[in-house]
C-alpha cells in the first residue's frame, strides 16, 4: 500500500478522494462516498516521535492514513512495522474499543488522514472491509510474533488473549457421565450449565472430586455437582489483574463476559501460569501442591524476587498487597494440610482466621503475622491442646516463610487469640463494653478478621456483633481515639525533615480513622480503601475526609511498596523507615502532602463533638 499517487482516472475527484481511492479499504467506493468521507476528514501534523495511538491506552476514536511521512508501529517497546504513505492504521481499537495493541508513533514529520468514526465503520463494515480487517491484522500479528524475542508483557493484555475458546453451554439435567464424556471429547477443563437461578460451572476438578472423591452417581445430573455463584471477569479486564482475582477466589476457571454480561470465553490457571509475568500464579500453585513443609519454605523465597517484579511492571498498591496476601493464605492453607496430615484430622470444625493487614488483604513484605484460630464449643480439654500444637506449628513455619510472628503475640498459638467459637463471640461483645486501652487494642487487630480455613463459619456471627458498634458510644469514642491521637511527623512548617515511619505515621492512622468511620455508620467493608469508599458513598460520619484519606493512602501505599522493592534490590530486610532527605523533590512534595491530609482529617476528628 505504499507509493500510491494523486494522479489516476478519476479527474473529477478532489485530491484526499483521489488518494483514498486507490486504498483498501476505499477502493470500490462509489465517488460521492468517497467525497462525502475526503469532506468530513480531517488532517493532522504528527512531529517526529509523537505517538497518534499508545498501547493500552485510551481506544482510538479514528480511522487514520498516512498521508506523508512515516510512522513506527511499536509492541512492548519492540518496533514492529513501519507505516508510510497510504497505510491504514487504527481501525482494530476503533471497532473493538478496547485498548489498542500497538503504539503508533511518528518515525519522521508525518501527516495523516483522520476519519470519524460513523464514516470509517461505514467503510469498514462492507465485505471488502472486512478482508482489510482480517488481512492486516493478520500481517500485523505475524509480524509481532517474529519481532518479539520474549513473551509479551501482559500488563496490557486482556484476558480475552489468554481465554479458552468460546464457552461450552449445557443444561442441568446433562448427565454426569454425558457430561465428562462432552468434556473429554472437545479437551475442555470446564463447561457452563443454564440454570434457572443464574450461571452454574462444571470443571475438571468437579469431575475428580465431587465424582470419582465420593462416587457419585454418573446417572445424577450436573447440576448435583455444578458450582454456584460463579464469579465472571470482564472482557476488557488485563490478565494480570485478572490472575490476581482468580487467586483471590480459590477457583482455576473465570467465565469472561462482555459490556452485555454475555459470556465470550472461560480463563483457565494454565493458561495464565504459561505467562511469566503472571508468575504469581504458577507460585501460589507451587506452594499448593508441596508435598513438605520446606518445600512450602523453598517456594515463599521467590516472593521477595517476585514482589520486585510486579513493582517494576508498576501493578498499583491494593493488587501487589492483595497478591502478597492470597500467597501469604496459600502458605498457610498448605502448612495447615500438611500440619493435620501428621497430627491426625482435627476433633471438632475450627476455623483459621486472618487478623489485621492480613484480613484486609494489605499485607507486604514488611508484615508480620497476626492470627487467630476459633473452633467449635467442646467440654473436651485435649481439643485445645490439639489445636495448640498445629497453631504452634503453622505460626514457626509461617516464621520461616518470612512473615514474623506479632510482637503483640497476636498469634493462634497464644491462647488469647485461639478460643472455643463462644470464647470468640464473648470477647467481641466485651470489647464493644468500653474504651480502655485492651479492649480498643483487642478491637483494632481483632475486628480486623477474614476466614481463610477449615469449616467453621464463624465470620459471619463476629461481624453481626461487630455491627452493633454504633450504639455503643463509648467504644466509639475510644476508637475514635485511636485515629487521630498518632502524632504527625510534619514540623511546625507543616514539612517533612528527616526520616519518618511510613506505615505509624502515614498509613496506621488512615486505617484507624477508615475502621472507625466504617463501624460507627455500621457497616464492615474488608479493606481501608472499600471501608473509605463506602463511607463516601454513604455520605456519612466521616465522608468529608474519606476521598483525601483515600488518596493520601493510596499514595503512601505506593512510596512504602516501591521503598520495600529499593531495600530487596540492595539486599536489605524490608522495612518502613523511610530517609526523606534522599526522595526526588516531587515524590517527598507528595509524601508531604499525604501526610497533611491525615493531619487535617485527625484534626477534625478531634474537633468532632464525643459520641
Amino acid at each position: 500500500m505504499n507509493g500510491h499517487e494523486d494522479t489516476g482516472d478519476t479527474p473529477s475527484l478532489t485530491a484526499n478522494a483521489r488518494f483514498l481511492a486507490r486504498l483498501q479499504p476505499f477502493d470500490g467506493l462509489s465517488s460521492q462516498t468517497l467525497e462525502h468521507a475526503a469532506a468530513v476528514a480531517t488532517e493532522q501534523s504528527v512531529p517526529a516521535g509523537k505517538s497518534v495511538l499508545v498501547e493500552g491506552g485510551e481506544p482510538g476514536t479514528q480511522l487514520y492514513v498516512v498521508r506523508e511521512g512515516a510512522l513506527e508501529l511499536v509492541h512492548q517497546g519492540l518496533v514492529i512495522d513501519i507505516l508510510s504513505r497510504g497505510d491504514v492504521f487504527g481501525h482494530t481499537t476503533l471497532l473493538t474499543g478496547e485498548a489498542p495493541h500497538f503504539t503508533v508513533r511518528a518515525r519522521e514529520d508525518a501527516r495523516v488522514i483522520c476519519l470519524p468514526a460513523e464514516v470509517a465503520l461505514r467503510v469498514l463494515s462492507r465485505p471488502e472491509g472486512s478482508r482489510f480487517i482480517a488481512r492486516t491484522l493478520r500481517d500485523r500479528l505475524a509480524k509481532a510474533a517474529r519481532t518479539m524475542r520474549a513473551m509479551p508483557d501482559v500488563r496490557t493484555r486482556p484476558v480475552t488473549s489468554v481465554m479458552l475458546s468460546a464457552p461450552v453451554f449445557c443444561e442441568p439435567g446433562l448427565m454426569i457421565a454425558d457430561a465428562a464424556k462432552l468434556m473429554a471429547g472437545d479437551g475442555l477443563t470446564a463447561l457452563l450449565v443454564n440454570a434457572r437461578n443464574g450461571l452454574g460451572i462444571v470443571t475438571d476438578v468437579d469431575l475428580r472430586d465431587k465424582v470419582v472423591a465420593v462416587r457419585a452417581s454418573g446417572d445424577a445430573p450436573v447440576s448435583a455437582i455444578m458450582s454456584q455463584p460463579v464469579r465472571t471477569v470482564g472482557a476488557r479486564t488485563l490478565a494480570q489483574e485478572a490472575s490476581v482475582q482468580m487467586m483471590e477466589a480459590g477457583v482455576n476457571h473465570l467465565p469472561v463476559v462482555d459490556a452485555g454480561g454475555t459470556v465470550v470465553g472461560i480463563l483457565s490457571a494454565s493458561s495464565l501460569m504459561t505467562l511469566d509475568a503472571l508468575s504469581p500464579f504458577a507460585l501460589r500453585s507451587a506452594i499448593l501442591s508441596a508435598h513438605t513443609v520446606d518445600e512450602v519454605v523453598d517456594a515463599s523465597e521467590e516472593v521477595p524476587k517476585l514482589f520486585v517484579d510486579l513493582v517494576d511492571a508498576h501493578l498499583d498498591a491494593p493488587a501487589l498487597t492483595r497478591i502478597v496476601t492470597a500467597l501469604s493464605d496459600a502458605m498457610t492453607a498448605r502448612l495447615l494440610e500438611l500440619t493435620m496430615k501428621r497430627h491426625g484430622a482435627p476433633p471438632v470444625a475450627f476455623s483459621w482466621l486472618a487478623l489485621g493487614s492480613t484480613a484486609r488483604t494489605e499485607l507486604n513484605l514488611a508484615s508480620d503475622q497476626d492470627n487467630g484460630l476459633a473452633y467449635a464449643d467442646t467440654d473436651d480439654a485435649g481439643v485445645n491442646e490439639y489445636f495448640r500444637v498445629l497453631a504452634r506449628a503453622v505460626n514457626e513455619a509461617l516464621g520461616r516463610c518470612g512473615f514474623s510472628p506479632d510482637s503483640h503475640g497476636v498469634v493462634a498459638d497464644n491462647k488469647d487469640w485461639r478460643m472455643q467459637a463462644s470464647d470468640w463471640r464473648r470477647m467481641f461483645s466485651d470489647c464493644l463494653g468500653g474504651w480502655d486501652t485492651d479492649r480498643l487494642f483487642r478491637a483494632a487487630i481483632g475486628f480486623d478478621l477474614r476466614h481463610v480455613y477449615g469449616d467453621l463459619s464463624i465470620v459471619p456471627e463476629l461481624h453481626d456483633i461487630i455491627r452493633e458498634a454504633p450504639r455503643r458510644a463509648r467504644f466509639l469514642s475510644g476508637l475514635a481515639g485511636l485515629g487521630s491521637e498518632i502524632r504527625s511527623p510534619l514540623g511546625f512548617r507543616q514539612r517533612l525533615t528527616g526520616p519518618v515511619d511510613i506505615k505509624k505515621s502515614g498509613l496506621l492512622p488512615v486505617q484507624n480513622l477508615a475502621r472507625f468511620f466504617a463501624f460507627a455508620n455500621g457497616v464492615t467493608p474488608p479493606t481501608t480503601v472499600d471501608r473509605l469508599v463506602a463511607v463516601e458513598e454513604a455520605g456519612k460520619r466521616g465522608s468529608d475526609s474519606a476521598q483525601a484519606l483515600r488518596e493520601a493512602f493510596l499514595s503512601m501505599s505506593h512510596l512504602q511498596l516501591r521503598h520495600h522493592a529499593n531495600a530487596i534490590r540492595a539486599g536489605r530486610a524490608p522495612d518502613n523507615a523511610i530517609d526523606t532527605a534522599t526522595l526526588r523533590p516531587l515524590t517527598k512534595a507528595g509524601l508531604q502532602e499525604a501526610l497533611r491530609v491525615v493531619a487535617a482529617a485527625q484534626r477534625r476528628q478531634a474537633q468532632r463533638p464525643s459520641i
